[in-house]
């Protein structure tokens, strides 16, 4: 097949747009704090900002967190509070001087929000359970918040909903000690701080794009379904966490199918990976315990080429499955003489980008900003033929048939291969629970048409 020079230079543009139109992105929240506390990054022993380094390695995307009121902060160090609103003003600042867009995250908490802990800020506990109240203060709190930041030029190009919302947002503390996910009391307040975001779009004419964020590939097609049901709909982002070591045993090549699904599913949608990690060493450089350790047996041991190879892959694959960008949590979380409210130091020193003097790691992880990718890309990719929706949390499982429904055999095992569940179906979907079995690592084999499909997630009830 012979192309025009024309259709050579077309077609090398499409990859270029594509190529610029992707985010590398950094989580760096944790950047005022660690310049308070004598943190001084290097690059080739010289002393550089640390938006210069990242800036300079392809990142054209910063990812920071907001906490309503972080006061645990001030009984730590010189109780300075960081990821309130004055500390994110200075972050975007740093990023916007350096010509990178900026991801806002509410976590719509006083502390971290995860799939795990959505608890209500301290200021709204009184009204949690008052829900046209709750509701207001978020309309209020997120319209407020976008209007300060653009009256001093500081407006974030996009803003999550909430972080990592698997069992939703603005929890009381006696809802948050169990999985509780209320569909109804979500669909209101995802709603509504959507809804601050769109009318402050209108009001200022501006531009903002939303995201929703869910907790492990794995779990990101129930929960973005659960959405859809729901009637939250208007927003732009699927946001995924993907950490190997938390994530384990869905692999790369999964999550690149689970990428393809929700482009095929929700075109209109882009999907980002929007926290990442893996670590460059097992060795830790102060008092506080490394909140992750595995290895995948191909990237392994521990080391700084590993770690870029293994994201080189992992964004190699979402990209090939139509996914608009990566971003790395949190590079920049090396030691420091400062505390955390569990020990002294970084949590993470070892999934960082530098090494224990603070120095970029060259070779090193940062390099998977500027790797060579192909951005030829088929988003028009149908879904699977069967599709397992499993909720590590809740133990739901969803089996699904895309095409014409015919008669699905079913099998789910846990990993010593005994067998919990079996049957047949012939509907379009089938719904199972496992909710009385232990925390483990389980299967499901579904065979349609003689031709299997496999599943295997991490049951991880509270």
């Amino acid at each position: 097949m012979k192309f025009s020079l024309l259709t050579i230079i077309f077609l090398v543009s499409i990859n270029s747009t594509f190529a610029q139109d992707f985010y590398f992105g950094a989580d760096m929240s944790y950047i005022n704090e660690m310049e308070d506390c004598g943190v001084i990054f290097h690059e080739n022993e010289e002393a550089k900002e640390a938006h210069e380094i990242f800036k300079n390695h392809n990142c054209n995307l910063v990812r920071l967190r907001l906490w309503h009121t972080p006061d645990w902060h001030d009984n730590l160090n010189d109780g300075k509070r960081y990821s309130d609103l004055s500390d994110v003003k200075i972050s975007i600042a740093k990023a916007k001087k350096q010509d990178m867009d900026v991801l806002l995250d509410f976590h719509f908490s006083d502390n971290w929000a995860d799939p795990k802990h959505q608890v209500v800020p301290a200021a709204w506990a009184n009204i949690v359970d008052d829900l046209d109240i709750l509701k207001d203060s978020l309309y209020q709190y997120v319209y407020s918040t976008l209007t300060i930041l653009n009256k001093e030029n500081l407006l974030p190009e996009m803003v999550q909903i909430g972080n990592e919302t698997n069992k939703g947002i603005l929890q009381s503390e006696k809802d948050n000690e169990t999985w509780k996910l209320d569909w109804e009391r979500n669909a209101v307040l995802f709603n509504q701080g959507i809804k601050a975001v769109r009318d402050f779009e209108k009001t200022y004419q501006k531009s903002i794009k939303i995201m929703l964020h869910a907790a492990a590939p794995e779990n990101t097609e129930w929960l973005i379904e659960g959405f859809q049901k729901s009637g939250i709909t208007d927003f732009d982002i699927i946001g995924i966490s993907y950490y190997w070591a938390w994530h384990k045993p869905t692999s790369i090549k999964e999550t690149g199918a689970i990428v393809r699904n929700l482009r095929a599913t929700y075109p209109e949608k882009e999907v980002i990976i929007v926290e990442t990690g893996y670590i460059w060493t097992t060795k830790w450089n102060d008092n506080a315990a490394n909140i992750i350790s595995a290895t995948h047996p191909d990237y392994e041991p521990a080391s700084p080429q590993n770690q870029r190879d293994w994201l080189i892959d992992m964004t190699q694959e979402v990209i090939k499955n139509g996914a608009k960008g990566v971003v790395y949590w949190e590079p920049c979380w090396v030691s420091s003489p400062c505390s955390t409210r569990w020990g002294q130091g970084s949590h993470q020193e070892h999934a960082t980008f530098f090494d224990f003097e603070n120095n970029l790691l060259l070779p090193g992880g940062i390099e998977w900003m500027t790797h060579d990718y192909d951005f030829n890309v088929n988003t028009g990719n149908s879904v699977e033929e069967i599709v397992i929706l499993t909720n590590s949390f809740s133990g739901d499982i969803t089996i699904q048939q895309n095409g014409k429904p015919s008669e699905v055999e079913f099998t789910l095992t846990n990993s010593a291969n005994d067998i919990i569940i079996t049957g047949i179906f012939s509907s379009r979907t089938n719904h199972l629970k496992i909710d009385k079995m232990p925390f483990g690592i389980y299967t499901m084999i579904v065979k349609s048409n003689k031709k299997p499909f496999k599943k295997v997630f991490n049951y991880n009830p509270e």
